[in-house]
């Protein structure tokens, strides 16, 4: 039975993914809640992750906001590891502007932890043969919005081009907010479909 490990974003706990993990289990698929403490350290959580593939070989990936972020950089990291494929929703993978000003204040920074260097602008690629998903939300409905809007297409915490990967097989934009991407049926179905073939169409 295939296997596929989902990896919630900053702040949310494993049972966050459940939505999504019922709509694998549906057509299929063995699901595994990955969970971490996203104000630790980037790396101490890659590594976390890194072993739980180790349980879990040619498992896929799919991981929201700071967990596809996570989800990259573990099997970037890792080349040996044996995956499937991985899809990253509403992932700030080039860093975040919603973070960054957020980060300004006091609060913000304790909030984002060990996690704030990741929200810096940066490059991101994407190493592996196997596919890479990226489905981004185009709806500016989310916390992020809370210090004042935020430049071009977004869901309200990351922005579309912020979720840009060199070397990603496909891309998804979806009229959602952040916190929608995983409770949503439409973005199930292309997570689904993209797990299966590698593609959303």
């Amino acid at each position: 039975m295939p296997q596929v490990v989902l990896v919630p974003g900053l702040w949310m706990p494993a049972a966050a993914m459940a939505y999504l993990g019922a709509h694998f289990a549906r057509v299929g698929f063995a699901t595994h809640l990955f969970s971490y403490r996203g104000r630790s350290p980037f790396d101490a959580n890659v590594e976390r992750l890194a072993r739980y593939a180790q349980a879990h070989p040619g498992a896929h990936y799919v991981g929201h906001s700071l967990g596809g972020v996570l989800v990259l950089e573990t099997l970037n990291r890792h080349p040996a590891l044996a995956a499937g494929s991985a899809l990253l929703l509403g992932a700030p993978v080039r860093g975040c502007f919603a973070g960054r000003r957020f980060g300004r204040a006091g609060f913000g920074r304790w909030m984002l932890g060990a996690s704030a260097r990741l929200w810096e602008e940066h490059a991101a690629e994407w190493h592996r043969p196997e596919p890479l998903g990226v489905i981004a939300g185009t709806v500016a409905l989310g916390l992020g919005r809370a210090f004042g809007r935020l430049p071009g297409q977004n869901d309200g915490v990351v922005c579309v081009g912020e979720t840009e990967v060199a070397g990603m097989a496909c891309r998804a934009l979806v009229p959602l907010g952040h916190s929608a991407l995983v409770v949503s049926g439409r973005v199930a179905r292309l997570a689904c479909t993209f797990l299966r073939e590698g593609r959303f169409e």
